[in-house]
């Protein structure tokens, strides 16, 4: 018998058939893609933090090349010799745990690296008053020892986050940001090299020794960056509250790295 197509019901039930089977054909394909996606995301993190230790492959005044994806894992292996990380709570260290006993954590899950911590779970946790994790990377630079630690706050219009290389006086030694949805051309340039670049060498404590962080500032009167003992980088033009997002993560999240800094002494 010849199926009348003109009736709605076949026009209901064919379209019905047709969300089923795109339907099941998208989630077979997120499900067969979603290993893939993991590992670039892995990869990726890996990247960024070799990135501010200085691992990379910047020439000149050019734009940010990192670490290919295809040598990331084995330069990660080869230059973070230690991933350390810092239960803290309350401006305290309350465990300073070595990357093995990390992973054998039954609280975190067995198995997971400390370069994969969640920075935006780790900072609810602290908001609920419960104590928090932080991950460090030790490396060598130049033959001198950076500790990469791990920032994460809020821009204009979604969040900001990076890594930051410190030596062992909280001296910056090599910087990357990234974010999720700031202005292109304004915002989003806290991506480009060289707004990064301007953090290399800047002191995070003022000459009283007081730690103050690292303002984006207007009318800093330096744009090219050459004073590095005044807390300031030249601000992006027309992103004031990126920049201000930017001052005010490095502030807050690298405070919570001080009792480790200050022990190294």
């Amino acid at each position: 018998m010849a199926v009348n197509t003109d009736k709605n019901s076949y026009t209901i039930l064919f379209a019905i058939a047709m969300v089923l089977v795109v339907g099941s054909l998208l989630a077979f394909t997120a499900s067969s893609l979603k290993p893939a996606i993991t590992k670039n995301k892995e990869i990726e993190k890996q990247q960024n933090i070799l990135y501010a230790m200085g691992v990379n492959g910047n020439e000149g005044t050019g734009d940010i090349t990192f670490v290919s994806k295809d040598k990331a894992v084995d330069a990660f292996a080869t230059n973070v010799s230690e991933q350390i990380v810092l239960e803290v709570k309350g401006g305290k260290i309350l465990k300073e745990m070595t990357r093995e006993e990390f992973m054998k954590s039954k609280a975190q899950g067995a198995g997971k690296e400390p370069y994969l911590i969640d920075i935006k779970k780790e900072q609810t946790k602290a908001k609920n008053g419960e104590s928090r994790f932080l991950p460090l990377f030790k490396g060598q630079q130049n033959g001198k020892t950076v500790y990469v630690t791990a920032v994460r706050g809020k821009g204009l219009w979604d969040a900001i986050w990076g890594f930051i290389a410190l030596d062992k006086d909280m001296v910056v030694r090599g910087a990357f940001f990234d974010h999720a949805g700031e202005t292109p051309g304004l915002g989003a340039n806290i991506k480009q090299r060289y707004f990064m670049d301007d953090f290399e060498g800047e002191k995070l404590f003022a000459d009283s020794g007081v730690f103050k962080g690292i303002a984006v500032a207007k009318g800093n009167n330096d744009p090219k960056n050459l004073t590095k003992d005044d807390n300031e980088v030249d601000a992006l033009a027309g992103a004031t509250i990126t920049g201000d997002g930017v001052s005010a993560m490095i502030k807050k999240d690298l405070k919570l790295y001080l009792p480790y800094f200050k022990n190294l002494k």
